[in-house]
Parts: structure tokens; sequence; C-alpha cells
């Protein structure tokens, strides 16, 4: 569904801006679509929602493919790259209650309340803020999880990212907001892509216009720091990012499984722009973005290098291996 909706969204977008063209949307399902039953951490398998997809763009089934940033690895497979990163909406997590709940937030909730989340990001930093509360997996695309919350009573509310939400027309059922105190948010959060064919001079171009500037810095940020972490899916690593005044503003984040063990940092450059043209054969951390200048993105790739070997001359890699030790052995 959601999916879907994000496909959706773009390609209106796109037919605004050329009424020419006819696009064609081709449904697809995806192993991490399939495998529902598993924690996203444990399967391992860092192209799990886009394999599928990449393989029709090979074949030049599909020319372009929409997908949640959050989705896609910081390093693609050879021949793709991101063309386009849409406008950030809401990039932080929500909480949805269970509906006799109505009303409450984490902190209101009873103790030992059971709260649903699949990720050990958003569970890493909630247990030390809310140490009342117990944290469960919860699999599922946003459809089954919220069933899952309303129809048993397992679960006293769930975790789940704000854009997914609003995107799907469920904002009503958001009741509390995290922000960067309690939870900060995933490399991408709320962010969709374009991913294209490397090569495709004329899709990239078409593609570019439907950058936003500020988000696609925002991003290459993060992934910058994400990558240099060498994180993925299976370790809680998480961002929060601003720009203002010219000036773009990295906090990054590592956390031990149950985030006893964290640390955090906070670092700025400067993204003023001098208009120079991009190159359009450099990628930095897999996005193409024809239309920012080049400068300011070189300065947001050192910026997330920077704070990651910060973060690394603090430790920052045995919290992480103990992490992914643990996680892999549960």
């Amino acid at each position: 569904f959601l999916a879907r909706i994000q496909t959706d969204s773009v390609v209106e977008k796109l037919k605004e801006l050329y009424p020419d063209v006819h696009f064609e949307i081709v449904a697809m399902s995806t192993t991490g679509d399939k495998i529902l039953d598993t924690a996203l951490s444990k399967i391992g398998e860092k192209s799990l929602f886009t394999k599928e997809l990449e393989n029709a763009l090979e074949k030049n089934e599909v020319d372009l493919v929409v997908h949640s940033l959050k989705d896609l690895p910081t390093v693609l497979p050879e021949g793709f790259t991101i063309g386009s990163v849409l406008k950030r909406e809401n990039p932080h997590d929500a909480v949805v209650l269970h509906p006799k709940h109505k009303g409450k937030c984490l902190q209101s909730l009873a103790n030992k309340s059971v709260v649903g989340t699949s990720s050990l990001r958003r569970a890493a930093q909630l247990k030390k803020r809310f140490p009342h509360l117990e944290f469960k997996d919860i699999r599922g695309n946003l459809n089954t999880r919220l069933k899952k919350l309303d129809e048993k009573d397992d679960f006293s509310a769930i975790i789940l990212a704000a854009a997914g939400l609003r995107r799907m027309g469920w904002e009503n059922r958001i009741s509390q907001i995290l922000g960067p105190d309690d939870c900060m948010y995933a490399v991408g959060q709320g962010a969709l892509a374009v991913e294209v064919r490397a090569r495709d001079q004329d899709i990239l171009e078409m593609v570019s216009v439907l950058n936003d500037s500020d988000t696609v810095l925002r991003c290459i940020a993060e992934r910058a720091f994400l990558k240099h972490l060498e994180g993925g899916c299976s370790v809680p690593v998480a961002v929060y990012t601003e720009v203002k005044n010219s000036q773009l503003y990295l906090t990054g984040a590592v956390y031990s499984l149950d985030g006893s063990d964290s640390l955090k940092e906070t670092m700025q450059t400067s993204i003023s722009s001098d208009n120079q043209v991009v190159d359009e054969k450099v990628q930095r951390v897999s996005i193409t973005a024809l239309k920012v200048s080049e400068a300011p993105q070189d300065a947001a790739v050192k910026l997330g290098v920077d704070l990651g070997n910060l973060l690394l001359s603090k430790g920052a890699k045995e919290i992480l291996t103990v992490a992914r030790q643990l996680n892999d052995a549960q």
C-alpha cells in the first residue's frame, strides 16, 4: 500500500513537470515484503527491499524505482544511483496507542506496558528513556502492525515513522511525535528517493528536478556518517539534522542494544553555495544530485565522515560490535 502511494505521488509530480511523457507504474513485491515473521535486523540481507526492483531496472523493464530512502543501503550495486531525493516529510518517529489508552503518552503508560517496534535503533533509545516500559518485536507492513495493535491485547502502543502514517492518511492515529531528546531518527527517514540506472543520462536529468537541496544535503551527511560507521539495519545508529543560516548541523549517535551505553555528538559545516556546475558522473554515498551545487555536497559528505571519526575515536566501534554480536546471538 505505502509503496504504491509513494510511487504514485512521485509520478504525479513528474506528470506535472513533463505532461508529454507517458508514465506506467509496475507493481512488484520484494523479499522484504514477504518475510514478515522475522525481525529485520536478523535477516541480515542489506538489499532486502531492493534486489528484485534493481533486477527490473537492469533489464530495462522499468526506468525508475521509488523507495523510502531509509531502505536503501549506503552503497548501491554497480550501475545504479539515486537520481533524486524529494523534500523530506517529518522524519521523526510517532507513537500509536491502543484505542483503550487514548490520550496517554509513553511516559504515562502503566509500568511494564508492552510497546512494539521492529527497530533496534528505536528500542535502544526508548528503553533508556522510558525504563518502565517493555519493548517487543512487531513486524509486517503498516496495515498489519496497526491491526496487531488494535485487534489483540499484546501491545499498549507501537512506534512507527510519522512520514509513513502521514502518507497513508492515518495522521489521526498519531498520539505523540518523538522529538530528538526522546528518539533520534534513522538515516534518510521521511525522504523518498528515486533510483535509476547510473548511465541513463536522460532519466537522471528528468528526475533531478525533484531534488530538494536541503533534504539532499542532510541525507548525504547522514548516509556518509552511517557508511563510515559501517552501520546497517542490524545496529542501533541514529541521527538528527537541520539546516539553518547556510549551516548544516548533524547529530549522530550509536547505542548498545539496551541503550545503557551510548555516544552522541554534534558537528556542523557551512553549505553556502557558489553555484558550481555538478559533475553528473560523481556519486556521493550513491546519490547523484544534479541541480545541487558541488561544494555543499562535498561539505555534507565530509561532515558525515568527520562525525563518524569523532564517534569512532570515542569507542563507537566497540559499542556497535557488541550490539551486532548480541543481536546475532538472540
